[in-house]
């Protein structure tokens, strides 16, 4: 055991020799190869040197062969550039020399159909006015390409008034009255457009256009395009006018599209009318409202095509030019209408006025559109509207002043009296009158407002309305002291009583059923009462004149005697009297005023009932006193009539036909 535990250590240390020897020597191997490998790194990189050396100096020589040779060649290339821009701006400069003669064909055969070719044909021919002008101002070549400039230039403004003539036509008046109607019964209408000139054509002469402002430095074409687009517009409006007259006149319902919205001041139809001067007239009113509201429509139209042809700086002035021939020939139109008012007032002749009052009411309302598109003209083109409004407000509320003054002046003469008590013409024709002026009362309020000193800070819509209420009840009471006056031209009372009261009653079932009344009432709040209270005072008057007829059956004059006693001469010959004086009167009176007449059924019913009564319950009492008295020996030559008799013959009077 002891042996063996001393040979183990000998042998470990034996063996770790052994391993540590044999590390040493791979170590060494090692060692020995990465020497040698040093050895031909060495070697090689000797090797890569001495040719990197050697490819440098190979270099070194070829850079000192080619750089001569580099710049010599950019030398060349130098050349060759300045050569090729040398032959470049010698040809670009030789061909402006030959621009007269490679633009003579397409300058002399005009723009016409080609207008892109004719104008870079003319942009060559201004290059080469540029170029001359800068670098031999002398040369005869300089006046032959100005010459043929100006050449193209006129063509270009030949060819921009041919175009325009060409294809400016007037708008047809079917269109002009589609662009002004507006249909109340559709909420979304479409507006429609007016089309002046072809698409194509427009802008070939938009480029036209363009081209004269920026290049050809002229403004003549301004004043060929306001001369011939303002004689389109004259014409569009006067073809409007003759179509509508010619329409107009072979329809039987006069209307007026013009008024583009319901008012509360506009009546919305008229009624037809008997073919006659009233209808001539009818149809120029209508004519000259539609044309005030297409010449709005057009000018509007004429301004927006306007403007994509005339420079900004030019289009008021241009526009301005292009409607003073329209404008001026409607507001001449206006002036006339004018003229004719005063000369119509002159014959006293006031109802042709009225003439005036649809137009101005037109005028007023169009006012706001007018001014507005008129914006930017000049003062004296803004101020015909307003000019020829005043003159009509002037020359209506003359009108109405001496109409009311000849209402009051009318004369009495005894031929023109009714001679059956009926209604005066001069009542009709006033409450006509009144009546025509009530379809314009705002424009009838507002024109009584303009003759106000103060008008300019008080003129409001009920300040205008009450001026107007004022003015009718001036026209009412001139009226009734005038018929006043007319009644004493009968000799008969009662007759002048029936006048009275035919026309009191013509006047306030007029003032009714025309609505007059609510604007009577603005000032006069009693108006109808007044009325009616003025015929029952006629009604009482006409009355009396059966008192004479009425005294016959009174008990003045009655003898007085016992029932079955004997009267004596005296006494019967008074009831004798009284019968014949009853019935005398009778027959006079029906016989005079059957004769007579009132139109208003309802009140002849009345006042036939009512003298009925009276006179039927004064006369059966008279019979009743005179029963079993033997005043006569032919009692039926005075007892003429019974009582249902005498009725019957009231019933008849006023009734001409009976």
């Amino acid at each position: 055991m002891g042996i063996s535990s001393r040979m183990i250590p000998t042998e470990d240390a034996s063996a770790r020799k052994r391993e540590i020897e044999e590390k040493l020597k791979q170590e060494q191997e090692t060692l020995s190869f990465i020497r040698e490998n040093l050895e031909k790194s060495d070697q090689l990189t000797k090797g890569m040197v001495s040719i990197l050396s050697s490819f440098e100096s190979r270099l070194m020589q070829l850079e000192n062969s080619i750089i001569p040779v580099h710049k010599q060649t950019e030398n060349l290339q130098r050349l060759q550039e300045n050569v090729d821009k040398t032959l470049y701006c010698l040809d670009h400069v030789i061909s402006y020399y030959h621009v007269a003669k490679d633009t003579d064909r397409i300058i002399r055969e005009g723009p016409s159909g080609r207008l892109d070719e004719y104008l870079v044909c003319i942009a060559k021919i201004q290059k080469a006015v540029e170029y001359f002008q800068d670098n031999n101002p002398d040369s005869p070549e300089l006046n032959t390409v100005k010459a043929r400039f100006e050449k193209g230039k006129e063509l270009l403004e030949a060819e921009f008034r041919s175009l325009l003539s060409r294809y400016s036509k007037p708008v047809p008046p079917v269109l002009i009255l589609d662009a002004i109607t507006v249909d109340e019964e559709i909420d979304l209408q479409e507006e429609v457009v007016l089309e002046h000139l072809p698409e194509a054509v427009l802008q070939d002469i938009i480029c036209i256009s363009s081209w004269l402002v920026e290049y050809g430095r002229n403004q003549d074409f301004m004043t060929v395009y306001f001369q011939i687009r303002s004689s389109q517009l004259d014409r569009s409006i006067k073809g409007l006018k003759e179509h509508f007259r010619k329409n107009s006149a072979s329809s039987g319902i006069l209307y007026s599209p013009a008024v583009q919205t319901k008012r509360k001041d506009t009546p919305t139809k008229k009624a037809p009318k008997r073919p006659g001067k009233d209808d001539v007239l009818d149809i120029e009113i209508d004519s000259y409202i539609h044309c005030i509201s297409a010449f709005v429509k057009l000018a509007q139209s004429e301004y927006a095509l306007l403007t994509e042809i005339i420079p900004e700086h030019h289009q008021k002035k241009t526009f301005d030019s292009l409607i003073q021939e329209a404008l001026d020939n409607l507001m001449m139109e206006g002036d006339n209408i004018v003229s004719a008012a005063r000369r119509a007032i002159m014959r006293h002749d006031y109802s042709a006025v009225l003439t005036i009052f649809p137009i101005l009411r037109h005028l007023k309302m169009n006012k706001s559109e007018f001014d507005s598109t008129l914006q930017g003209t000049a003062a004296s083109t803004k101020n015909k509207l307003p000019t020829l409004i005043t003159s009509m407000e002037t020359i209506g509320a003359k009108a109405l002043e001496e109409f009311a003054d000849s209402i009051k002046n009318d004369p009495d003469k005894e031929y023109n009296m009714p001679k059956d008590g009926t209604v005066h013409e001069l009542t009709s024709n006033a409450i006509l009158f009144l009546q025509q002026l009530l379809d314009f009362h705002e424009t009838a309020g507002a024109m009584l407002a303009s003759q106000e000193t103060s008008s300019a800070s008080s003129s409001t819509s009920d300040f205008n309305k009450r001026l107007l209420s004022s003015y009718i009840c001036k026209v009412l009471g001139n009226l009734q002291l005038n018929l006043l006056s007319k009644s004493k031209v009968y000799e008969d009372s009662a007759l002048s009583a029936i006048f009275l009261h035919n026309n009191y009653n013509y006047i306030l079932k007029s003032l009714e059923k025309s609505e007059l009344i609510q604007l009577v009432n603005v000032t006069q709040r009693k108006a109808e009462n007044s009325y009616r209270e003025l015929m029952k005072q006629q009604i009482d008057a006409y009355q009396r004149s059966w008192q004479k007829v009425l005294d016959n059956l009174t008990d003045r004059n009655m003898p007085v005697f016992q029932p079955g006693a004997k009267l004596r001469d005296r006494e019967r010959q008074a009831i004798k009297d009284k019968f014949k004086g009853f019935n005398d009167g009778l027959e006079e009176l029906c016989k005079i005023q059957k004769g007579w007449a009132i139109p208003d059924k309802e009140q002849r019913d009345t006042i036939r009932q009512s003298q009925k009564k009276i006179v039927s319950d004064a006369y059966r009492t008279f019979l009743q006193r005179c029963t079993n008295i033997s005043f006569t020996k032919n009692p039926e030559k005075y007892h003429k009539y019974r009582p249902e008799e005498v009725e019957e013959m009231i019933e008849k009077l006023f009734d001409t036909s009976a």
